[in-house]
């Protein structure tokens, strides 16, 4: 399946529309994760746990919005925009939610 930021498919003609789908995944950071992180926010530097946890959240949640529109019938999504927010009590979730139009492509 094509997925894209754009709003068309260079080379490809859009024969339908099946609707807007969404995937959403709401992660929990755990107590090692944010251990560790507490590290590097005191010596600088990346957060590999953060990071691997922001990594996999966001291919899930594509992975989620594909799905459901392989269910519709489509076999692209185009114009996807992914959203990130972090909820919980002190913030120690982090919600992402990829969202897109559901095509069918020539």
């Amino acid at each position: 399946m094509i997925i894209t930021t754009t709003n068309s498919i260079e080379g490809k003609i859009i024969k339908g529309y099946k609707g807007v789908v969404f995937g959403e995944v709401i992660s929990g950071v755990d107590f090692v994760k944010d251990f560790a992180a507490s590290f590097t926010n005191i010596f600088g530097g990346r957060s590999n746990s953060y990071e691997g946890e922001l990594v996999t959240a966001r291919y899930n949640a594509i992975n989620e919005m594909e799905n459901r529109a392989t269910e519709l019938g489509a076999n692209a999504v185009i114009g996807v925009d992914i959203d990130y927010e972090v909820i919980g009590q002190s913030g120690s979730m982090l919600m992402v939610t990829a969202s897109g139009t559901a095509v069918v492509i020539e």
